[in-house]
């Protein structure tokens, strides 16, 4: 995936330890790592203060650290969501890319799924607008697809239910930078989720096993696994659909379908 400009991304270290994982970011995403250990001031104050004096200085942050410390470091700080920068925070073992603050108008959700493709962590929003959405489209396709031919797939897979309701595209790590999948996601506004060959090989049962799958990736599938590892709740409704070389499968997070019949019964 492409790197964000390193004016606008700062990477916060709260530890030394977090050192491995900084690297790796910023190979990754570019940027500029601060290391308050190393800085003159917090030689007499505090990292809450000096991370302060540095907020307003980069559009979006990473950091790397506890949530808790985030939180401290954030106060009095934000003012406006439409121009505070956007807060990321990552756990120093990379499982978890959490979106703080900013979440739409900073652009932190969209900065938490690339931190997730680029260290393979768990993208974590919370945001409202994507609370609402019940579905997850798990997408395989060939080398060189166009952005038409998935939109058409995807299209297809759905059927009577809409792309507003699609809350990610989940797929294998092979197709992170497929430029078709890229422009689609863009195009629609959906976030890619982004899975490593071997999250999906531990997830192997699939309807339909492909033989070209399995001679070229490996793997029994992409779609259906990817789809349900990205909404661990939920249920296929819509197993693998494939049309000119673009492999669908629907997930949908069956909390909705939970609150749709207690609705329903309470009607009754």
């Amino acid at each position: 995936m492409n790197n964000i400009d390193d004016t606008s991304l700062g990477i916060w270290l709260v530890r030394a330890e977090a050192e491995p994982l900084a690297t790796q970011l910023q190979t990754h995403l570019g940027g500029t790592c601060y290391r308050p250990w190393q800085m003159a001031s917090t030689a007499n104050g505090s990292q809450r203060i000096a991370f302060g004096a540095q907020f307003h200085q980069h559009r979006q942050w990473l950091l790397l650290g506890a949530t808790g410390i985030a939180v401290r470091f954030l106060e009095g700080l934000p003012q406006d969501k439409l121009s505070d920068p956007a807060v990321v925070v990552v756990d120093e073992a990379g499982r978890f890319a959490i979106s703080l603050l900013a979440g739409h108008e900073g652009g932190a959700n969209l900065l938490a799924y690339r931190v997730a493709a680029a260290i393979g962590a768990v993208p974590v929003i919370t945001t409202a607008t994507e609370a609402i959405k019940p579905l997850v489209v798990g997408i395989g396709c060939r080398k060189g697809v166009s952005k038409d031919q998935i939109a058409a797939a995807v299209q297809a897979a759905l059927g009577e239910r809409s792309l507003a309701e699609v809350r990610e595209v989940a797929t294998i790590d092979l197709k992170a930078n497929e430029p078709g999948l890229l422009t689609f996601c863009l195009q629609h506004e959906l976030p890619l989720r982004v899975l490593s060959h071997a999250t999906v090989a531990a997830r192997a049962w699939v309807s339909q096993p492909s033989a070209w799958v399995q001679q070229n990736v490996a793997l029994d599938g992409v779609c259906e696994p990817c789809a349900l590892i990205a909404s661990p709740r939920g249920a296929l409704i819509v197993p693998k659909t494939a049309l000119n070389g673009v492999a669908v499968a629907v997930v949908e997070d069956q909390l909705f379908t939970l609150k749709s019949a207690i609705v329903q019964e309470q009607k009754l």
